[in-house]
């Protein structure tokens, strides 16, 4: 049955008026998750610490994990759910140069997010022995894969324009030069269809606060493909990534499988909040998802780029090479996008100069859209954004 974009709308919890295009960075309010979060503080009250066993707290990593896997087309049991999406990019690179020694060329690009290639910066720099992240512009990223590369760290779609790499063939190319491939799937996962199993990824990562809508600081998840669930080692060794935590072995003897990759305390409130937005995903067809996107995106470029020609669009035109946000770069975009915030219709700013319009059909329909271009239009043809109070830079843009 097709999916009924209409209802989808009447399951968050939206201001009235409020025309909102940043699902890309924080996905808004399931209406349930009050109701389940609610639940899981009774059971925090009731329980107590009987929680973990009696409420089902403990399995819960792996059984979200697993809801997140169907989603991202990873096979059953190799998805784990927690910490934050630094941490997994840390674990799974980690395992990724232990699993290819003698090599020391992380290879990513330019457009990633700068969280990823920090915390390969750190990762490297404390390996020392010649380890080194290399970057290229993103159209280069395939012919910079060479013989050198042990591990190739991606952002699947560029957090700033939109384009989307081609998993499969970069993933590929990187196998066959006896290297290992992680994506970030922080703007893919619940943004259209990802098949990480056909795909050929080794690791992929990504966060569930943005187009998964799991609430401000939802965990992060890791799959592991299964070829490497018993060989990859537990960099963070955790105490909850214990083959036996409860035995209280005073040196750590990896967990079965992808459950070497939990290291703390699952985020329980946090987790029920995450449960009641996958319970959405139930009943959506992907392909579906994606082919409203694209006619979604598609409609709001032709509105900015008839309207406001002034603009530039850095979002690639192509279906097959974008994600599910539509970017436009302008000198003054950060004092725009304020101006277009005061007025109800909300997308973000990325430094130096782009506007971000995140597009989730879940939510977001043709009347957001045009109302989007009327607003943006109006902005700019009037300069709106010429006031000083726009100007001002709130720590979060």
């Amino acid at each position: 049955m097709p999916t009924d974009f209409a209802a989808t709308r009447a399951l968050f919890d939206l201001p009235a008026g409020l025309c909102y295009l940043d699902g890309n960075s924080l996905g808004p309010l399931p209406r349930t998750a009050r109701e389940r979060m609610a639940r899981a503080m009774d059971e925090w009250g009731r329980l107590l610490i009987g929680g973990w066993n009696q409420a089902g707290w403990m399995a819960q990593p792996g059984l979200l994990g697993d809801r997140i896997g169907r989603l991202i087309g990873a096979e059953p049991g190799h998805t784990v759910v927690g910490d934050t999406l630094s941490i997994k990019v840390y674990q799974a690179l980690a395992a990724a140069l232990a699993l290819v020694p003698g090599r020391r060329i992380v290879l990513s690009d330019t457009g990633n997010f700068p969280s990823d290639l920090y915390m390969a910066e750190g990762l490297l720099r404390m390996l020392g022995d010649g380890h080194a992240l290399r970057l290229v512009e993103p159209e280069a990223v395939g012919d910079a894969i060479t013989e050198e590369v042990a591990v190739l760290l991606l952002t699947e779609v560029d957090y700033r324009t939109g384009r989307r790499h081609d998993m499969p063939a970069l993933t590929r190319k990187a196998h066959e030069a006896g290297a290992l491939a992680i994506w970030d799937l922080a703007h893919s996962a619940g943004a259209f269809p990802v098949d990480v199993t056909a795909g050929g990824a080794d690791f992929a990562v990504g966060c569930t606060y943005k187009y998964l809508n799991g609430g401000p600081g939802a965990p992060a998840f890791i799959a592991v493909a299964p070829r490497h669930a018993e060989a990859a080692p537990a960099a963070l060794s955790g105490w909850l990534g214990h083959r036996a935590p409860f035995a209280f072995d005073l040196s750590y003897v990896p967990g079965r499988g992808v459950e070497r990759f939990r290291v703390g305390t699952p985020p329980v409130l946090a987790m029920a909040a995450l449960d009641a937005a996958l319970d959405i995903w139930d009943a959506i067809d992907m392909e579906d998802l994606r082919q409203r996107s694209l006619a979604l995106a598609d409609r709001f470029i032709k509105g900015v780029l008839d309207a406001v020609p002034e603009l530039e669009l850095v979002t690639p035109r192509e279906a097959e090479r974008r994600g599910s946000q539509v970017s436009f770069r302008h000198p003054e975009g950060y004092a725009a996008m304020q101006a277009l915030i005061a007025r109800g219709v909300v997308g973000d700013f990325r430094a130096p100069d782009i506007m971000r319009f995140g597009i989730a059909p879940l939510y977001i329909g043709e009347a957001e859209i045009d109302r989007a271009v009327d607003v943006l239009a109006e902005v700019m043809e009037r300069r709106l954004w010429d006031n000083p109070a726009y100007r001002i830079r709130a720590p979060v843009t």
